[in-house]
């Protein structure tokens, strides 16, 4: 099973062979990240890393640090060691404005649409560093989730979870990121729409869109993705392909409910 100490290899728990799909390079790479809030520290010497149209799961217990991380890869929280790379470049302590500019959409879990506005308008909103709304984008969102386009004069306040979900979604799509960030996508859905978000995300994800989701329901999304990492108290404890994380019988005891 890796660990931290060989968090930069993606290697399958049975063989030992490189999971990683063959002519894809690095996109995202975090290393030893320390951050939090004000002066508390929740990450410490956190590694990670995210390759081109890659599929990448965060899971861990409540208060593990994992939405601190996708923040923190976002922007949002206080550096304080470590390094953020992505496509290459450094954008470590960048603001999230810079961020987007880079090529990376983020959909928080919490007040990821805003209420008085119509569906087109959140969508629009999406994409305002651009002088104009890119029309293929507006469409292809459109067409990615049709019951945007049904509701597009609606007021996003009205509309189910699992709506909001969708147009947060399709609004950070609307610049079309090569890496899309998720945290807790199927927090507050119906049980009968949870394995429907799970499904528009890989179909996101098989178009080429990179995706580094954290997620409470940790079997489903260790299931689908390439690979995982697992928290514990700010801390990398496992890192592995999805199915190896999976049948682990010691990550199975600590954090999947055995």
């Amino acid at each position: 099973m890796s660990t931290n100490a060989d968090a930069d290899t993606h290697t399958d728990a049975s063989t030992g062979a490189s999971t990683t799909p063959a002519g894809s390079e690095r996109l995202l790479e975090v290393e030893n990240l320390d951050a939090g809030y004000g002066d508390l520290q929740i990450l410490t010497d956190v590694d990670m890393f995210v390759d081109e149209g890659e599929y990448v799961t965060i899971v861990g217990p409540n208060g593990a640090g994992k939405s601190t991380l996708m923040k923190s890869v976002f922007g949002l929280t206080a550096h304080m060691g470590g390094t953020v790379t992505f496509a290459g470049e450094d954008i470590t302590g960048l603001m999230p404005e810079q961020i987007i500019h880079e090529g990376i959409g983020y959909v928080p879990q919490n007040d990821n649409t805003f209420t008085s506005l119509s569906v087109q308008e959140n969508l629009e909103m999406g994409a305002y560093i651009l002088d104009e709304v890119p029309e293929d984008a507006l469409e292809a969102v459109f067409d990615r989730f049709p019951i945007l386009r049904e509701r597009k004069d609606q007021k996003a306040g009205t509309m189910s979870g699992g709506q909001q979900q969708m147009l947060a979604m399709g609004r950070a799509l609307m610049l079309e990121p090569d890496l899309l960030l998720l945290d807790e996508p199927s927090a507050g859905l119906a049980p009968d729409l949870v394995a429907d978000m799970f499904d528009r995300i890989d179909a996101i994800n098989d178009d080429g869109t990179a995706v580094l989701m954290v997620e409470q329901n940790a079997k489903e999304a260790l299931r689908r993705c390439d690979r995982g990492y697992v928290l514990a108290n700010g801390e990398n404890r496992y890192v592995d392909s999805g199915d190896a994380l999976l049948n682990d019988p010691q990550v199975r005891q600590d954090f999947l409910g055995g």
